[in-house]
């Protein structure tokens, strides 16, 4: 049975040892804590890009994964705890005397694996809470050190990377986050053979920034001009530019760049997360979905510009939208909706927008309603997309902030 003491003692010295802890060093000294508390067969298992794999962090071999265990995501205990953001317990099995539980290990809404421990039997309650403090430091734990651990990026990997991907994955945030009454998420693919595809957002106050870019073309120099395209908006709107200046200010810095060979649609957006104004604009993009009352999607409409590079001159018009609480505000790249099967048929706008409500409405959390959209997105073009293919959701919850959080 877990020590409430000896747990509270092993989590503040397991966060003192792990200042100067490196990736290949946490298995063991979480194992050894977690011991002394009554904790046993401590395991960490981090999610892959594509998330249809839980892999054990082992701190052997290149990757920090040698000898150690692969699971599924799809179809398994540990997966589902994943899926579902909430302690598992395995049935028990012969004569095993102790209880075997799969932690999710999230940072807020970001999920980036899972805890495998056993317990002796006792107190659920307790347990179930010790769990959670385990798995919420060492979350913390594990994103102070995988932006600088290439063994972290080897181990959430299962195929080799183009350089354009491996320049976008590290200029795009997280792909969840929640905060002041708003839940977000993005997905992209091809996860390891992206082209110009970009999504961005960042929060000041109470306006919520998002952003969606395509560049022009699937190389590395569409990488190169996304990535100009995503610094340009962000030094713009850090020195309070407004939307139009801001877009503005990326045509002129391709301009400088690439001439008008290289050019980026994109929609730029703010969302007062107070009154739920949304302003938006559109330089020659894929119009925003709107989902609301998990029941019906609307398409905002907006007077066209040009795109971001390409000298056309156009007026940019901001559009307004009130959103309503509960809103779904979707932003997307055209490889979404362009996503063709073997007889040549379109995704399409309505199956895209069609799938998001069915399976959010089915208790799933947005993040792993994205998670088998991009999935769907894959299966219907039989594996390998021909674009880039991005979405970006936010969730306006409006005064409920207590339900951001699963």
């Amino acid at each position: 049975m877990v020590n409430t003491g000896d747990t509270g003692r092993m989590l503040r010295r397991l966060l003192q040892a792990a200042h100067t802890v490196t990736l290949e060093e946490l298995p063991g000294l979480i194992a050894g804590h977690a011991d002394a508390a009554g904790l046993y067969d401590v395991a960490v298992f981090a999610v892959d890009i594509r998330e249809t794999l839980l892999r054990q962090i082992t701190g052997r071999g290149p990757d920090a994964a040698a000898g150690g265990e692969e699971v599924r995501i799809d179809g398994t205990l540990p997966g589902r705890a994943y899926q579902r953001v909430t302690l598992v317990a395995e049935p028990p099995r012969g004569a095993r005397s102790r209880r075997r539980w799969w932690v999710p290990v999230t940072d807020g809404v970001e999920r980036i694996g899972v805890l495998r421990a056993d317990s002796e039997d006792g107190d659920d309650g307790a347990v179930r809470e010790d769990l959670r403090d385990l798995a919420s430091l060492v979350a913390l734990v594990l994103l102070s050190r995988r932006s600088c651990s290439d063994s972290f990026a080897r181990l959430v990997r299962t195929e080799p990377m183009n350089v354009a991907a491996e320049m976008q994955w590290k200029l795009m945030p997280p792909a969840a986050f929640a905060g002041h009454d708003v839940t977000l998420g993005a997905a992209s693919e091809p996860a390891y053979e992206m082209g110009g595809d970009a999504f961005d957002y960042a929060l000041s106050g109470s306006v919520l920034h998002l952003s969606v870019f395509d560049a022009m073309g699937h190389d590395t120099t569409a990488g190169i001009t996304a990535n100009v395209a995503v610094a340009a908006c962000r030094n713009a709107r850090r020195q309070g530019a407004s939307l139009t200046e801001t877009s503005h200010a990326v045509e002129d810095v391709l301009a400088a760049h690439f001439g008008t060979s290289r050019y980026v649609t994109g929609v730029l957006a703010d969302l007062d997360l107070d009154t739920g104004h949304l302003n938006w604009i559109n330089r020659g993009h894929p119009l925003p979905l709107v989902v609301r009352d998990n029941r019906w999607t609307v398409e905002l409409v907006c007077p066209p510009a040009g795109p971001m590079g390409a000298g056309l001159g156009l007026p940019v018009v901001v559009s307004r939208e009130q959103l309503e609480p509960g809103d779904r505000l979707l932003l997307y790249t055209d490889g979404i909706v362009d996503a063709r099967d073997a007889e040549g048929r379109r995704f399409g706008r309505e199956r895209f927008a069609d799938f998001v409500v069915r399976h959010h409405s089915g208790r799933q959390t947005l993040h792993e309603t994205l998670r088998r959209l991009m999935h769907a997105v894959l299966d219907h073009h039989c594996g390998r997309l021909d674009d880039d293919a991005t979405v970006l959701l936010a969730e306006w919850r409006a005064g409920h902030q207590h339900r951001l959080v699963p």
